[in-house]
């Protein structure tokens, strides 16, 4: 199972950037799915999660009513909606890929050890 992170990019804060990690192998339908971002110097922190079908979705404090996770799994992929950017945004943002939870399960709650699939990461970079 790969995944494929882009998007990311230089924006002033208030900006906006839409992040996609498409995978390929698996199946991606029955795959929990979240994004984590790392600034230098700090831990991987979750940011936001979609379940395998798309009916929950789960966020970070600090991106509450700022970002919007979504999928589309009949192209496999994954999107992340940044509005309002901040220059504490600034992080490599990860996708990851989690398989056999429940469709209920707050994947807030679930460390990043746990999932078993991740990308490359892209790297947001926002400018005060």
């Amino acid at each position: 199972v790969q995944l494929q992170a882009s998007g990311g990019g230089l924006v002033q804060a208030g900006g906006s950037l839409r992040l996609a990690c498409v995978v390929s192998g698996g199946t991606f339908s029955s795959y929990s799915m979240a994004w984590f971002r790392q600034a230098p110097g700090k831990e991987r922190e979750f940011v936001a999660g979609v379940s395998w079908s798309g009916d929950n979705t789960y966020y970070a404090d600090s991106v509450k009513g700022r970002a919007t996770i979504s999928r589309d799994n009949a192209k496999n992929t994954v999107y992340l909606q940044m509005n309002s950017l901040k220059p504490e945004d600034t992080a490599a943002y990860y996708c990851a890929a989690l398989s056999g939870f429940s469709d209920y399960d707050d994947l807030s709650l679930i460390r990043a050890d746990d999932y078993d699939y991740w990308g490359q990461g892209t790297q947001v970079t926002v400018s005060s």
